[in-house]
């Protein structure tokens, strides 16, 4: 069993971050895999995100400042021959860079997983992926196609491979509507669309209020997560006389229930990589519409998945309205128990590490 160790920048609800935790806990070498987050500290991180609770012994906190910390890198360098490191798992640009020369510093072998690419338009993290690379040559992971294709355009990288994300299709399974309705507290007597997610700007969650004006009144909206928008998003609702329609649920622990609960689930967002939360619902078989925006598309089964173009509010409006209104034959959980599995996932990536520390 190798030790390998996960690097995110912080570990707080979000698709990356669960897809690290998923990855430890599927991998063959999860009992012996860390994540090192490198802000925050063990404390604050579990109380405002419990699950981090099952994996306490596995965690370990940097809290590093905001802004540029070259003294990061040394005390990662550390903490990878504490732990006895054989691979360093990077996630995101700035785990990258402390990642990338904390692995060529301590000889081992470093694989990066990239879970979009919008960001390498901004020349300071192309100027952090050129020091890395005049350092060490880290394997890349696009967790979408489009990633992949968009990487190589951006920054350059070249060889990128394609390890999609995945979902616990023993844990995201169908529910009873009215029993998971009753749990979240929600009116059962309506047609009930759904988003989760970080609720800032990127996640699109205005544009989907804004077009629950031209929906009619039984059609009714859940909001899963918390975030800084959620002030602003609040009063929206109250200004567009929806306060009754769109119910802000905030963190919410059993998603599982939150999705049985929903006959639409949707993603507004303005930018993603693979996100997790389509795969989510639709193993637990509810149909789902995403923005096409990164690798979105790539997440919807074909037969029953439908399309929306970012930030426009009228035509999620007429998207909704078709996909609520026009049953499909097809069960999107066979899509997702077929293509995006965590335990797919998981033994893609023990291949390459194990290729990768054999050949160290």
């Amino acid at each position: 069993m190798k030790t390998i160790v996960q690097v995110v920048q912080h570990l707080k609800p979000g698709g990356l971050e669960v897809m690290a935790l998923e990855l430890m806990k599927f991998s063959h070498h999860g009992d012996a895999m860390k994540i090192v987050s490198l802000e925050g500290d063990a404390e604050t991180a579990i109380a405002a995100w419990p699950r981090l609770r099952e994996f306490k012994d596995q965690l370990v906190f940097l809290n590093k400042a905001p802004g540029l910390s070259l003294s990061t890198i040394m005390t990662l360098k550390r903490v990878l021959s504490s732990l006895d490191a054989d691979l360093i798992h990077t996630h995101h640009i700035g785990p990258y860079f402390y990642g990338g020369l904390a692995a060529f510093l301590n000889r081992i072998p470093h694989v990066h997983t990239e879970h979009d690419a919008w960001h390498y338009s901004n020349k300071r993290h192309q100027v952090l992926h050129r020091i890395v690379s005049l350092f060490g040559t880290p394997v890349c992971v696009a967790d979408a196609d489009i990633v992949a294709h968009s990487l190589s355009s951006l920054s350059g990288m070249q060889d990128v491979r394609v390890i999609k994300n995945g979902v616990d299709t023993s844990k995201y399974i169908p529910g009873h509507k009215p029993t998971a309705r009753a749990a979240m507290k929600l009116p059962n007597a309506i047609k009930l669309i759904g988003a989760s997610g970080r609720l800032e700007e990127v996640k699109g969650h205005a544009v989907l209020i804004s077009a629950m004006t031209e929906l009619p009144n039984h059609i009714h909206l859940a909001i899963a997560g918390s975030g800084s928008m959620e002030v602003m998003l609040k009063d929206k609702a109250k200004t567009l006389n929806l306060s009754d329609r769109v119910h802000f649920l905030g963190h919410v622990e059993n998603m599982p229930k939150f999705y049985q609960s929903l006959d639409l689930f949707c993603l507004p967002s303005f930018n993603e990589g693979f996100p997790l939360a389509p795969l989510e619902a639709q193993a637990c078989g509810i149909p789902t519409a995403v923005t096409n925006v990164g690798g979105a598309s790539e997440t919807l089964c074909p037969e029953s998945g439908c399309l929306m173009t970012a930030g426009d509010a009228s035509d999620m409006a007429e998207k909704i309205t078709h996909c609520l209104h026009n049953a499909v034959s097809s069960n999107p959980r066979t899509f997702v128990t077929n293509h995006a599995d965590i335990r797919t996932m998981a033994s893609a990536y023990d291949s390459l590490t194990e290729g990768l520390c054999h050949g160290a």
